[in-house]
Order: C-alpha cells, then structure tokens, then sequence
C-alpha cells in the first residue's frame, strides 16, 4: 500500500540520507511518557536499596559465606556494583524491550507509520533511525542506573575502594573504569533482547505484543539456562553469559567468558536485525 516511498519519481533537493534525522527521532521519543516513567523508576532504585539497607541495619555475610551483595554498603563502588548485579537479570531488560520494541509497533498502532514512508522517509532510513535511537536510550537507562547508584552510595557509605567478596580490593579509579566495561557488556549482553524486540515490532501493530515477547522469551532463556541437564547447550544461550561480568570486579581480570558472551549475543542480533531489515522492506504497510 505505501508504494509513494519507492517511487522512482524524485523530488528537486530530495536526500534519503536527511530524512527522519536521528536528533527529531531522539526528541520525540524521549518525550514520550513511557522513557520518562522508565527514567524515574531506575534512578529510583538506588534509593530503594539505600533505605532498605537503612531499615534492615545493612547486609552481611551468611553461614561465613561474602557474597557481593554483602559489601553493597563498603563504598559507593560497592553500591554501584550491586544495584547492576540485582538488575541485570531482569530490571534492565525491561527498557531494552520497551525502547526497541516500541519503536516501530507504536507507529503502525498509531496509524502512522505509512504517512512516515510516504514522507517519504525509505523504510531502510526509517528502521535505522528508530533503531540507533532505541538502542542510544537502552544504554544511557545502563548508564543512569549506576551513576546515579554511584552517587547515592558515595554519599550514603562514602568514596572509596571496590571491596571484592572474594578478597582484595579495587582502589576507586580502577574500579570506576571496571564498571564502565561491566555496564558495556550488559549492554552488549543485552542486545539479543533489542533484536528480538525490534524484529517483532517489525511483525506486529501491537507494541505491547512486540514488548512482552521479547522480555517472555528472554525469560524463557533464563529457565533453560537454570535446566543443568542441557549441559554444554546452555554455553549456546545468551543468559548463561549474562553475568559473566563478575570476572571484570576481580584484582586479576578474566577475560575469556565475556568474550565468549559477546560472540552469542552479537550473533544473535545480527540475525534479527537482518531478519527485522529484510521483513519489513517487503511488508505491505497498511497502518
């Protein structure tokens, strides 16, 4: 139906490459209710944690055994780690799935996506933008998370070295580098997600549906990986690498899972992309 975007017929001054620029796109989806109500909820988590460690007398160590969430109150390093370790899992695939997942599904619910391509904006640009969008927002909600962990920690417990559970301690310049890394695999570990949503917001005119098929089966990816008896087929699923970031927290870094993770993952989301890129440039778009 929405032909007008592939017609040969070029208007005087017409550049594919200037239409839907990414900074329009980036304001109006950071406008959206949705980002900002995500926004609140992560940056309020760190508060959550400090007033439950407040009320609670702060964690400790159990049957003799430190575990990281025992150190959350050492030092806003400390803090940081165990805002990303308790959201990794679950919390922050939530904005990854929204903000890619969203994206295009909204458009077509909205009944705009065909007024869009006949801006015209070809349906290449039009994914691209949304999607480098969708994923510029995924990493600053990585990003606010901890910084705003960090900051809350640091004025709660102090400034000062990253207390590792294990033994040692990372002085509070190498550990703020090691959780820069540590949140750009959980970015990178979190792709798949973003994929997996962007595809199916491609496929559908339901974003709710494109959102939650991504989380459900990042989830479903989470309980296979918990089934031991799969053995090595779970080293093929991007959650049994999800928290391979803990080796990054260490004195002596180690390397080789993360590596590993990223390969999945990467893996996987090329796919999708390609599956989301190629589907849709032959979609009839009717919304």
């Amino acid at each position: 139906m929405s032909t007008l975007a592939e017609s040969t017929e070029v208007a005087s001054g017409y550049r594919a490459a200037r239409t839907l620029p990414l900074r329009v796109e980036l304001v109006r989806q950071f406008k959206r209710r949705r980002t900002l109500v995500m926004g609140g909820i992560l940056a309020a988590l760190p508060f959550v944690l400090a007033v439950a460690f407040a009320i609670g007398g702060g964690p400790g160590g159990r049957s003799g055994r430190v575990t990281l969430m025992d150190t959350a109150t050492a030092s806003g390093a400390n803090f940081a780690a165990v805002n990303l370790f308790v959201s990794a899992g679950f919390l922050l695939v939530i904005p990854v799935a929204l903000f890619c997942g969203d994206t295009v599904a909204s458009e077509a619910s909205w009944s705009s996506l065909r007024y869009l391509l006949a801006a015209p904006v070809p349906r290449a640009r039009l994914l691209w933008s949304k999607l480098v969008v969708g994923l510029g927002l995924s990493l600053a909600a990585m990003l606010l998370l901890p910084l705003v962990a960090l900051a809350v920690g640091t004025a709660a417990y102090g400034w000062g070295p990253l207390e590792i559970p294990t033994g040692g301690a990372l002085d509070a310049g190498t550990a703020a580098q090691r959780l820069l890394v540590v949140v750009a695999y959980i970015f990178v570990s979190q792709l798949v997600t973003a994929a997996l949503a962007f595809w199916l917001s491609t496929r559908t005119d339901a974003p709710l549906g494109a959102v939650g098929g991504a989380v459900g089966l990042t989830i479903v990816g989470n309980v296979l990986d918990a089934v031991t008896a799969l053995g090595h087929w779970r080293d093929f699923l991007p959650a049994h690498w999800q928290y391979a970031w803990a080796d990054a927290v260490q004195p002596h870094p180690e390397w080789s899972g993360m590596i590993q993770g990223t390969a999945v993952s990467v893996s996987y989301a090329l796919v999708l992309f390609a599956l989301a890129f190629r589907g849709f440039a032959r979609k009839d778009v009717v919304s």
